[in-house]
């Protein structure tokens, strides 16, 4: 049960309100844009399409709407309560300190070790441009760049991600007009493939649809940066309620849209989708002059935005917890408005992640992917839970902080929540995804074991 000072007094309250509010509504307007277009799409979706053909659209669709309810549900508790914790902080508010200690710092793990894998995709694209060139000396340089413009101000996160948003959204754009050109058969140069790519919808029968459906999943995380980002934004509630209305149609045409120009255009088991990934290997295909290597630069742009995007999101979940007394204090610590050690630590837990996976690739750094393997889907389950205790109770003591509404509440809850419960089932299915799944209950429930034993110390005192 959530204790008495939890549910009198709403986490990061007092916190926020000393953090630099430096982000301006066109910053959290592209971040929110932007962020749809994470770096799964462009480099995970790849071995979805190979798994799956063209099936890889309802796997994305099916998906897709399960995220839709999920940003619904986390806007709709944000816009009420503003809170850089995000998630984390509304679980405590909900459900109790062991649930908000335990969905924040398992979060907390994940944004870190995908800093440092974000950081070796992009050196992996600039060793191939420079050969010779080390790619521990490109993640190195990337860190020491997105930690310093975290360091300085919000501004700079808010800026960087506004450009590399721009670039995203234009990017992906142009792509989704050339690819319709093509399909139409207007593209010069190009004939209409028609339907012959598509005969075969489900090669792989069931089976591929289930894979394609879990990497799916595991490609949408990362919009949960824009409710952390609000906290610090000129207007959260305004910025919130305008990301989270504009989630639908997003997904739909980013994710959905070029899933479908893709496998439409070239033959789903084509080597090339997954050697160079589907956005590059469809504009080679279309025979457009550098295009293939501009999209690379896009790529590129994605996993530094990605990166950047998750030094901010960890250095504030740690943040927030620590302020709600569920971490080092240390973490807390502001200077100019921004958690600098704590930005400091997660870069240095990123840049470790890499050096495991030099040294031990087959063994620490499996074993910690592995770990954070279904950190997303435990994520969303606190966020369902969590929204299902805290409508009734919003409701009851402060309806006009309804801004955002989940639909149909509550059964669009319990179904998003049902959907979660068949991918657990899928991935204990799947030899490969079941060691992830069993790898991060072990974490979720020894973070949860610990949260419990510091709520209740904390009770004592």
């Amino acid at each position: 049960m959530p204790s008495s000072t939890t549910r009198e007094t709403p986490p990061q309250q007092r916190a926020d309100g000393s953090l630099s509010h430096g982000l301006k509504q066109r910053h959290l307007s592209m971040i929110a844009l932007g962020g749809v277009i994470g770096a799964g799409l462009f480099v995970g979706s790849g071995a979805g399409i190979a798994a799956a053909g063209p099936s890889i659209v309802i796997a994305y669709t099916l998906s897709g709407l399960l995220v839709m309810l999920v940003m619904r549900m986390l806007g709709e508790m944000s816009a009420a309560y503003p809170s850089s914790g995000s998630f984390s902080a509304h679980a405590e508010r909900a459900i109790g300190p062991w649930a908000g200690f335990a969905a924040g710092w398992s979060f907390w793990v994940l944004l870190c070790t995908a800093v440092g894998l974000e950081g070796i995709g992009a050196a992996h694209i600039v060793s191939g441009w420079l050969p010779g060139t080390p790619e521990w000396m490109w993640v190195a340089l990337f860190m020491v760049v997105f930690c310093g413009a975290n360091l300085a101000a919000v501004k700079n996160f808010g800026e960087f991600e506004f450009w590399f948003a721009a670039l995203k959204v234009g990017a992906i754009s142009l792509f989704l007009i050339l690819g319709a050109l093509a399909i139409a058969g207007v593209l010069p140069g190009t004939d209409s493939p028609g339907t012959s790519h598509l005969s075969h919808f489900f090669p792989h029968g069931s089976d591929g649809l289930i894979i394609g459906l879990l990497a799916s999943v595991f490609s949408y995380g990362g919009m949960e940066t824009v409710t952390i980002a609000a906290a610090e934004s000129e207007n959260p509630v305004k910025g919130v309620a305008s990301a989270v209305r504009t989630a639908m149609w997003r997904i739909a045409l980013f994710y959905i849209g070029s899933m479908a120009v893709v496998v439409t255009l070239i033959p789903w088991d084509s080597k090339e989708v997954v050697a160079k990934g589907p956005y590059v290997a469809t504009l080679d295909h279309l025979g457009i002059p550098g295009a293939g290597q501009l999209m690379n630069v896009v790529v590129l742009v994605a996993l530094l935005s990605a990166m950047n995007a998750n030094i901010y999101g960890s250095s504030r979940i740690a943040y927030s917890l620590v302020e709600r007394g569920q971490g080092p204090k240390a973490l807390a610590k502001l200077s100019g408005g921004v958690p600098r050690i704590a930005v400091l630590v997660s870069c240095v837990l990123g840049f470790v992640c890499v050096l495991l996976s030099y040294w031990s690739p087959n063994g620490a750094f499996k074993w910690l992917l592995n770990m954070i393997g279904a950190v997303i889907l435990v994520v969303w389950i606190f966020i369902a839970v969590s929204q299902l205790l805290l409508r009734r109770r919003i409701e009851r003591e402060a309806p006009e902080k309804l801004v955002v509404r989940m639909w149909a509440f509550p059964w669009l809850t319990w179904v998003a929540l049902a959907g979660m419960a068949a991918i657990f089932v899928l991935m204990a299915r799947e030899p490969d995804t079941r060691v992830q799944l069993y790898s991060t209950g072990v974490m979720t429930l020894a973070l949860a074991a610990v949260g419990y034993v510091w709520q209740r110390v904390r009770a004592r005192r």
